[in-house]
């Protein structure tokens, strides 16, 4: 059954990821688009990022688009999500399809799709999606070989992109501060984006990975600590300032310090929240998700700011900053909104962020992040995740209809259940535990004032799953 998860559909290739489920998939989008849009003369953006295929299903797509007389504009070469989100606003498109399974192994690919905001789309849009598959499925799925050439328009999303990013980084800053930036590219869509705004702005940097392998070098594309030893070592050899990642689409962050240690994405949102409302002075709304650190909510206390929380995946956070009702949004697996810019995650402006912020208060990242514990207190973190049984499905789900009133010997405060469970505790220590949404495992997290609290309350998490 093909579903829209936490962040698009993502499945294996050759398994359900196939060329017919694609068209399949396209063709629901596009009856979808006619009776949301009926009068109206529809375009949508078509992108895709670097993994196998994702060129060709980014064709088919657009095959499949042009015969229901639908304009597609389509991307001339891999581009990051984001990239593409600011396309749909820039053309006041109808929606975008982007081929990618961001973070996921080689092996998978993914369909994300935005809606004319330039959002990911909420189930209010993929649930009508899904039961227009259902019912195509049950028939024959339109297949065109050739493109309605006159639908299908060919653009460039860089120059546009790097022009809008231009102007919310504040480069002159970063040049004066003579901070020095090293580049792990991860084989992704931020080859000539990342890099290329950096060497115009003439900020020196090292780079790697910076070209295209569909095998991502081995690993899976994701900012992970372990597939960053390579950055580690150049921030390191060639005693740079900071270290940038992005992921396969580019629209999550990976940062090392000058140390050539790797900063959890958790720190990294504490850190900018923490200087967009001290050095920049930002008021409002600040939100997480609910899988994200408890150090945005003790920043948001001590600076008498609105807290709210939801469920993983950045959509909702997107749908809170259309809104208006948010300056900054966080999610732990490297995702960052903020105010007057895109309603897409961006792994390029984060990292852009973070070599201001240094540029901005003159001390390295590793000082900062004493700053930080000195200010606010220091949470250990951590998460892991099971394979998804039928024994452990059914646990978690009776879990949700049976809260206990205490875990690992402690009181439980509250509990939430707007994604899985989530018993928290006083000082600010909790445990969660949810099904996830882009591969078949159950996650577990957890946030505690030292690292043996962590681990009983990890360890207590789990036994309720076992």
């Amino acid at each position: 059954m093909i579903k829209f998860g936490t962040s698009g559909w993502r499945a294996i290739m050759g398994e359900e990821f196939t060329f017919q489920n694609v068209r399949t998939v396209v063709q629901a989008i596009a009856n979808c688009l006619h009776r949301k849009f009926p009068d109206e003369k529809i375009s949508v953006v078509v992108n895709y990022d670097t993994r196998f295929l994702s060129e060709r299903f980014a064709a088919e797509a657009s095959k499949v688009l042009s015969h229901n007389r639908i304009h597609v504009f389509l991307s001339d070469r891999d581009a990051p999500s984001q990239a593409q989100a600011y396309q749909i606003i820039l053309r006041q498109a109808h929606a975008g399809i982007n081929f990618t399974a961001s973070f996921n192994p080689p092996e998978y690919n993914g369909l994300k799709y935005n809606v004319e905001t330039g959002a990911p789309a909420l189930p209010v849009e993929t649930d009508p999606i899904e039961e227009e598959i259902k019912h195509l499925m049950r028939g024959d799925a339109v297949c065109p070989f050739y493109p309605k050439t006159e639908f299908v328009e060919k653009i460039d999303l860089q120059a546009d992109y790097l022009g809008y990013i231009q102007d919310r980084i504040d480069f002159d800053l970063i040049r004066k501060a003579g901070i020095k930036v090293a580049l792990d590219l991860l084989f992704s869509a931020s080859r000539e984006y990342l890099d290329e705004i950096l060497e115009e702005n003439h900020i020196p940097f090292e780079e790697i990975h910076g070209y295209l392998d569909p095998y991502f070098g081995g690993i899976t594309p994701s900012c992970t600590e372990e597939n960053l030893g390579e950055l580690k070592e150049l921030v390191i050899e060639h005693k740079l300032h900071v270290g940038l990642a992005t992921d396969a689409d580019g629209d999550r962050f990976g940062i090392v310090d000058e140390k050539g240690r790797f900063i959890e994405q958790n720190l990294v949102l504490a850190l900018l929240l923490d200087y967009f409302v001290t050095e920049k002075k930002w008021r409002g709304g600040v939100a997480r998700s609910i899988a994200t650190t408890h150090l945005i909510d003790r920043i948001a206390r001590a600076h008498d700011l609105p807290l709210l929380k939801t469920p993983v995946g950045f959509k909702y956070l997107a749908d809170l900053f259309l809104e208006g009702k948010i300056i900054f949004g966080g999610e732990e697996s490297a995702c960052l909104a903020v105010k007057d810019h895109l309603p897409e995650k961006d792994g390029i402006f984060a990292g852009l962020m973070v070599v201001e912020m240094l540029a901005a208060r003159g001390r390295s990242l590793s000082r900062q992040i004493d700053d930080l514990f000195a200010k606010y207190g220091k949470l250990e973190g951590r998460h892991q995740a099971v394979p998804l049984t039928a024994e452990r499905e059914r646990k978690l789900k009776q879990l949700t209809r049976r809260l206990p009133h205490r875990l690992a010997g402690r009181a439980v405060v509250s509990t939430e259940t707007i994604d899985g469970v989530k018993f928290n505790f006083d000082e600010d220590d909790w445990v969660l535990l949810r099904f996830s949404g882009t591969v078949p495992v159950i996650r577990c997290y957890g946030e505690a004032g030292t690292v043996d609290e962590l681990d009983r309350l990890m360890k207590a998490g789990m036994e309720l799953i076992a």
